[in-house]
């Protein structure tokens, strides 16, 4: 369930070695399918329709990546962000438009499947074959000279065990698991996602700790290995989650990303799977970056100012306490796949548990993936979950099955979503181009 908000207290931790460099020294190039993609059953010419649709949004798309979309000059060489082959369900769900006559719908979603996004590994399978998908992805990246967004999802309980349950079994085996990660990685590039919900989730924020906190304790060993790991390698730059911008105060999150690690990498991501909008995202990134130079020279994580404080007042704080040299500061990217329209907000009391981060309705596609932020502490944003893939199951508190907010009957997390694909693409903002 990544994203849900919780309250929690911070956790102290100790200061860690020179983090690695950030995004911005990478190397990069145009996007790749690597995967076979599933036939679609059709006549000539819903076939030769289809292949057209996928053509033009395929070419369209990497015009875009080539020439880029958003402002900002940090980097001397673009880095450009890869593209994994889609959700053969996608392709489907294309298919099926196209013999509908819905064009435009079918080039929408075709665009969105061609738009760079993350790859995720969430330990199906045996170490070997993650060694092995995660080196086709790598060097396929390579041979286009692109960069390639890991979303590495095998944490011991994960998600609380709830819709995006599963995981690791236990320390060990997840520990060698990272290992096979990072051999499958090697010398190539890559940026890694780390674990989204791994510290804005603990276990004892969800009841499923003991009163001495070992599964907790479990979960930074578990995370401070993948840093080691993964940190280490020559091109692997390396973000850790920090949730999203109403989730934890900033005195709560930077504790957490201290004792992790955070030092060791180029720093944190925000908001992935979720839908807050882009200025409260570069807003608390900006507040959690200056928190975490602050608290990592030694001062108290509690005297930061959080993103509910006045603006000009933690920008006072900021000026006084924080060097104004963004190379000195942890930085951050952000998942910008569904926050278009920013978040959802249900009438009050619509539902017993509106669960706002669970497929809500009438969303849209963000801003679309690039390393030109504007913002020197903005490293990137990426679409770190898929877009139009599921969250879950969603109820909202009622006995179900069917999700109230929609109607229908949600597919289970991960699972291609037509209904919120096409929501998704006709809501972006901005929007796609016919």
């Amino acid at each position: 369930m990544v994203g849900q908000r919780i309250g929690s207290a911070p956790i102290s931790g100790g200061a860690v070695p020179r983090r690695k460099c950030s995004i911005t020294s990478l190397t990069s190039g145009a996007g790749h399918v690597h995967r076979r993609r599933r036939g679609i059953t059709a006549g000539a010419g819903a076939v030769t329709a289809l292949a057209l649709v996928v053509g033009i949004a395929g070419t369209v798309e990497a015009a875009d990546r080539a020439g880029g979309t958003d402002g900002g000059k940090r980097e001397s060489a673009r880095t450009r962000l890869y593209t994994p082959p889609a959700n053969p369900d996608a392709y489907t769900q294309i298919g099926e438009l196209v013999r509908a006559g819905r064009y435009r719908d079918a080039v929408g979603v075709a665009r969105m499947v061609t738009t760079p996004q993350a790859v995720w590994f969430n330990g199906n399978g045996d170490d070997g074959s993650v060694r092995r998908e995660v080196a086709r992805v790598v060097r396929d990246a390579a041979r286009e000279r692109a960069l390639p967004v890991l979303a590495l999802y095998n944490v011991p309980g994960r998600d609380c065990s709830q819709y995006s349950a599963g995981g690791a079994a236990n320390t060990a085996e997840y520990t060698a698991w990272i290992d096979e990660v990072a051999r499958g990685i090697g010398k190539r590039k890559a940026l890694v996602v780390l674990e989204p919900d791994s510290l804005a989730l603990l276990p004892s924020d969800c009841g499923q700790d003991d009163d001495e906190g070992t599964l907790t304790d479990a979960r930074y060993r578990e995370i401070g290995h993948a840093v080691e790991t993964l940190a280490a390698l020559p091109g692997t730059t390396v973000y850790l989650d920090a949730g999203h911008s109403n989730w934890h105060g900033v005195g709560s999150i930077v504790p957490r990303l201290v004792r992790a690690g955070v030092e060791r990498t180029a720093g944190f991501y925000l908001n992935a799977s979720n839908y807050r909008s882009d200025d409260e995202l570069a807003w608390y990134g900006t507040l959690v970056s200056g928190c975490l130079e602050h608290t990592l020279d030694g001062g108290d994580p509690a005297s930061c100012p959080d993103q509910w404080t006045d603006r000009n007042d933690a920008r006072a704080w900021l000026a006084a306490n924080v060097t104004p040299d963004p190379s000195d500061q942890p930085h951050f990217v952000t998942d910008t796949s569904r926050n278009g329209k920013g978040p959802w907000y249900p009438e009050t009391d619509q539902y017993p548990d509106p669960q706002d981060w669970c497929n809500p309705p009438d969303r849209g596609l963000g801003l679309r993936p690039t390393t030109r932020t504007g913002d020197p502490l903005h490293d990137a944003r990426l679409w770190i979950k898929i877009p139009g893939e599921s969250d879950g199951e969603c109820l909202r508190g009622t006995e179900g099955p069917e999700d109230p907010a929609r109607g229908t009957i949600d597919p289970p997390a991960g699972r291609w979503f037509p209904q919120q694909a096409l929501e998704l693409v006709r809501n972006a903002e901005p929007p796609l181009r016919p």
